[in-house]
């Protein structure tokens, strides 16, 4: 019987620190998750800001005229199918 009791209670005591193990993991994986969503945020923001500063770009851009065929890529096939 009191080696029953023994068993259990180095059972118990191996529960005890694996729980405490995992206490310790858990913390470091919640502090690995918090610097990781901070540089995906300001990962973010940088494409974010690299996405309007291209939108910018193009908008200095001349529009190009949908009305004149021969200036699209199909100018040629357009002069043969007038000619």
């Amino acid at each position: 019987m009191i080696s029953e009791f023994q068993d259990l209670s180095d059972k118990i005591d191996r529960l005890a620190q694996l729980a405490q193990s995992l206490r310790a993991e858990n913390y470091l994986l919640r502090q690995a998750n918090s610097l990781l969503s901070a540089e995906n945020l300001a990962f973010k923001e940088r494409l974010l800001e690299a996405q309007r500063r291209v939108e910018s770009l193009l908008e200095q851009f001349p529009a190009p005229d949908d009305a004149d065929p021969e200036d699209g890529p199909d100018a040629d096939e357009a002069r043969e199918a007038t000619q």
